[in-house]
């Protein structure tokens, strides 16, 4: 219970953070990823709050022997870049940069009601459904 209750509280907790940010206003998201006269950086200062916030608790983390509600710690171990990783990558910013959404406050701004917004995470979890069946199929 510990595991669900820290993974759903986290998961708040970035929620919020997502919408006190702004990373929830397509607008605002797009505006960041133009480059144009009506370029918006205040995104930037998020990105480098949470960049900065991450290192400070990775450097913290990293002296522990484990985590809190569990026995291990999981840290990715892969160093490799893939052409699935680029691929995949590519991809990934052609539909945040198009919809102006990133999966995460796409999720988050479920609540909003926004035709759009159902639309954009139902055509991400369609996505997501037929590459894992195309990825079974390729046996990747």
């Amino acid at each position: 219970m510990k595991i669900v209750s820290s993974a759903f509280l986290s998961g708040v907790l970035f929620g919020i953070g997502l919408v006190v940010s702004g990373m929830t206003d397509a607008n605002k998201v797009l505006a960041f990823l133009t480059l144009n006269s009506d370029w918006n950086p205040a995104l930037a200062l998020v990105m480098g709050g949470a960049i900065s916030v991450h290192l400070l608790f990775y450097q913290l983390v990293k002296r522990r022997t484990s985590p809190f509600f569990t026995e291990t710690f999981q840290i990715p171990t892969r160093k490799d870049i893939s052409g699935q990783l680029v691929v995949g990558s590519l991809l990934f910013g052609l539909g945040w940069g198009l919809g102006g959404v990133c999966p995460g406050p796409g999720f988050v701004s479920l609540v909003s009601g926004s035709s759009e917004i159902f639309m954009f995470v139902g055509s991400m979890l369609i996505g997501m459904v037929i590459w894992q069946n195309t990825a079974k199929r390729m046996k990747l």
